[in-house]
């Protein structure tokens, strides 16, 4: 598949490069960025794929989280994606923030017109690896996926469904329960349909509730997020049936942090340690 640079820029000694490509899952031209460390230049090496969340692009993790630095010293290589397809002329895309263009719910849409296009699912979890793998020096046996938000959703629930391809799993600030709020609510009503069915497979608590989880999670929340506070994220949900199903999860409540991308900055560090453990093991 022929990739098209959009720009390269050095940082810590890696490369920050940006590229996009024409999508058969998507039916679209899609972009995505990529931190090469230092130590591609000689061998393939375990990826993390960030996952970012409503109204994001594949540019806000590279340019505000910091994590260069630390990606750069543990030799990983990090991807991250755009949130939806964009400009495929959808009447109604581009209407609200929380819907549509740069919301794409890392699902796979059931619903007309958004079937033509709204492949998230399977872009992220057949379509952009092995483009990923085609053209980098990845180790595509050594692979976790983290997110904030909308991408912790997307992250969770790819990772629940797809135990077998990622060593670990972690998210800032999930909608742990989409069936439970507004957001998801909206999304998996539009992107597919009214059966609920449908809804269950991209739900984290539903998951964890109908799979056996086996799986090494963090999750990390912020206690004065207005998101929390407004019930569009419900961590308590996930824990709760994590609890009856016996699973372990790391879920650290972050005294006084929000949901912005100081918070993640502030404990990035942490997640890809922790998948660091678990890829390089």
């Amino acid at each position: 598949m022929e990739l098209k640079k959009i720009s390269s820029v050095k940082s810590f000694n890696g490369s920050l490069q940006t590229y996009s490509h024409k999508s058969e899952v998507c039916n679209c031209d899609m972009t995505f960025s990529i931190y090469l460390p230092p130590q591609a230049e000689n061998e393939k090496l375990p990826v993390i794929y960030w996952l970012s969340g409503l109204s994001c692009t594949n540019e806000n993790f590279m340019t505000k989280a910091g994590f260069q630095k630390y990606a750069s010293e543990l030799g990983i290589i990090i991807v991250t994606p755009d949130t939806s397809p964009r400009g495929v002329n959808i009447e109604g895309e581009n209407d609200s923030w929380d819907f549509g263009t740069g919301a794409g719910f890392y699902l796979n849409a059931t619903q007309k017109p958004w079937s033509d296009y709204y492949k998230m699912y399977d872009y992220i979890t057949k379509e952009l690896p092995q483009v990923i793998n085609d053209n980098f020096p990845t180790d595509s046996n050594r692979v976790s996926i983290t997110g904030h938000s909308m991408g912790g959703h997307g992250a969770l629930t790819i990772a629940f469904n797809n135990q077998d391809k990622y060593k670990s799993v972690s998210a800032f600030s999930p909608i742990s329960a989409p069936m439970q709020c507004l957001w998801g609510i909206k999304a998996f009503t539009n992107y597919l349909g009214e059966n609920k069915s449908e809804w269950e497979k991209y739900d984290a608590t539903e998951l964890i509730k109908s799979k056996n989880i086996n799986i090494p999670i963090m999750i990390d929340q912020g206690d004065t997020d207005n998101f929390l506070k407004d019930g569009q994220l419900r961590p308590d949900l996930l824990i709760e049936a994590a609890k009856e199903k016996g699973l372990d999860i790391n879920l650290r409540m972050q005294k006084d942090y929000d949901h912005s991308y100081y918070f993640i900055a502030t404990f990035i560090e942490d997640h890809l340690r922790f998948h660091a453990k678990y890829l390089k093991a």
